[in-house]
């Protein structure tokens, strides 16, 4: 165990990957599984942030890319490009779109800060906080209203 562990702060855990030359995290409880993206079926009249659906050992996923959701530049697909499945609030699958998986970061509390205190009030809703391991920047992203 580290020092760094042995602290009695509390540590969070996060899926942290890139969108664009941005790095971003989810909390990792939120992340059931990452997976290749498979073909996608387009949905007519879909949400513009919903690139399609697909089917992981037989169950529908509605996948969704967060570079829309962000408002960032869109990229093609690469060999790197991953689909995080996660569970709405209503408790069904729903795939997000990332340009890439790097890690899961252990955060302290410390390390958190809230994200009016760094990027002023009018951001975007989806941003939970920023962490700042070890001089970094992650973009801790809030799932519930990621994913409602």
């Amino acid at each position: 165990m580290s020092l760094r562990e042995r602290n009695e702060e509390p540590v969070r855990e996060y899926l942290v990957f890139r969108l664009a030359e941005d790095t971003y995290g989810v909390e990792l409880i939120r992340v059931q599984e990452i997976v290749n993206p498979p073909a996608l079926t387009e949905v007519p009249r879909a949400n513009a942030t919903t690139i399609g659906i697909c089917s992981v050992r037989g169950m529908l996923v509605t996948v969704v890319d967060l570079r829309r959701v962000l408002r960032l530049a869109e990229a093609p697909a690469s060999r790197n490009s991953r689909i995080l499945l996660t569970r709405t609030e209503g408790a069904e699958l729903m795939g997000l779109y990332v340009d890439e998986v790097f890690q899961v970061s252990r955060l302290l509390e410390s390390e958190i800060e809230g994200a009016n205190a760094v990027l002023g009030a009018d951001l975007s809703d989806h941003v939970a906080g920023i962490g700042r391991p070890d001089g970094e920047l992650i973009v801790l992203l809030d799932m519930r209203s990621i994913t409602s």
